[in-house]
């Protein structure tokens, strides 16, 4: 596969282009608010960020090992609760969500990856599908993030 294509496809998931990325999105945010839910939204930065982890790790998983047994929809991918229990747990699912977008870019750059051979274990899936999957439902919440900071006041982050 050619290497440029591999390079695209890691710039999705990694770089700013038409999107916030993930450190800039989260860069700053105030502690405080990490749990709070604006008036109208569906969920907290919080629950955003939990939700982000264990959908990226799922799909990360699922295209590596044909014995990955996915959470079960919906209550398995989203926490339990509104805010973080403390703000090393907030840490851990940040450096847990960059450490598995690494490792899928990782993926997408092994010259041995083939990028369109379908799983035997996954009808249609593709390393190519999982990771655009993936880039596209990061986005997708990140903007979620990018929004409900905005509400309360607390966008752009500082530099």
């Amino acid at each position: 596969m050619d290497d440029s294509l591999r390079e695209h496809v890691v710039n999705v998931l990694k770089a700013r282009n038409a999107h916030a990325d993930f450190d800039a999105t989260i860069r700053g945010l105030s502690p405080e608010l990490r749990g709070v839910r604006p008036e109208g939204t569906a969920h907290t930065a919080w629950q955003l960020l939990e939700h982000l982890r264990i959908a990226q790790w799922d799909i990360l998983e699922f295209s590596r090992n044909a014995d990955h047994v996915s959470p079960v929809w919906p209550d398995g991918y989203w926490p339990k609760t509104e805010a973080p229990p403390d703000d090393d747990a907030w840490d851990r699912t940040v450096e847990s969500f960059r450490s598995d977008l690494d490792a899928m870019c990782e993926l997408v750059r092994d010259p041995a990856t083939d990028l369109l051979a379908p799983f035997p274990w996954a009808d249609g899936a593709t390393v190519l599908r999982e990771a655009l999957l993936v880039a596209d439902h990061n986005a997708y919440h990140l903007g979620q993030i990018v929004m409900l900071r905005r509400l309360l006041g607390d966008w752009p982050p500082a530099p």
